[in-house]
């Protein structure tokens, strides 16, 4: 079964990643040696490769593979960064944004989930990650500047709380607009002082949510 795995792993990259401008070796790379495999219950791994979105938990779940490449990719992550990942899951993306960065730290609010995740990271004997059991939306003020933060679950507005939670030199926030039920914009903030640029990135089709519209967070 492994084999067979490392072969979809190996297919994946050259079938999705390569064609849609994934040409960071550093990127295809954690792609083609992190097992998917190991961070999903049985059921879910046969599907765990395929070009298309991973259900876990009710609205959550993984984005497809060239999505989680695409925000990678544009979050140019350097090894000296300090990163906050916001919606954990079960750690698989949360282990490949770890393998570039410097300092990392996690939340997830799913009691479950978090439980998963931690028994995830555990096996991993990673040094530079670090979890957290709480809201998504609060962030993790106590732990800020961070050089990038990442939310890759989709969510109607970004808080000036958040945001202001990033480096003021350069600071850089990803996440996933969501714009209708099944699609999303991911756009790229960036922090200078009290100024924030924002461009979009690519298109995200997708159910999930990680924050209704009628219950948008506010400070």
């Amino acid at each position: 079964m492994n084999e067979t795995f490392e072969i979809a792993r190996k297919n994946m990259v050259i079938n999705q990643l390569r064609p849609n401008k994934i040409n960071e070796e550093n990127i295809l790379n954690i792609f083609a040696n992190i097992p998917k495999e190991n961070y999903l219950d049985n059921k879910l791994f046969k599907n765990c490769y395929l070009d298309k979105n991973l259900d876990i938990i009710d609205k959550r779940g993984y984005l497809k593979n060239l999505h989680l490449a695409q925000i990678i990719k544009y979050s140019k992550i350097s090894e000296n960064d300090k990163v906050l990942h916001l919606g954990g899951l079960t750690g698989y993306f949360s282990t490949l944004i770890g393998f570039l960065c410097k300092e990392l730290e996690v939340v997830e609010e799913d009691e479950e989930l978090f439980n998963s995740l931690q028994q995830n990271i555990k096996k991993n004997n990673t040094s530079n990650i670090n979890l957290f059991n709480d809201s998504l939306l609060n962030g993790l003020p106590s732990k800020s500047p961070f050089d990038l933060i990442i939310i890759d679950g989709p969510m109607y507005r970004v808080s000036k709380h958040l945001k202001q939670q990033l480096s003021r030199n350069g600071g850089r926030l990803i996440y996933i607009k969501k714009i209708y039920d099944n699609l999303g914009k991911a756009y790229k903030i960036t922090r200078n002082e009290d100024l924030y640029s924002s461009i979009y990135l690519f298109d995200v089709m997708s159910t999930y949510e990680i924050q209704s519209k009628e219950k948008e967070f506010k400070f």
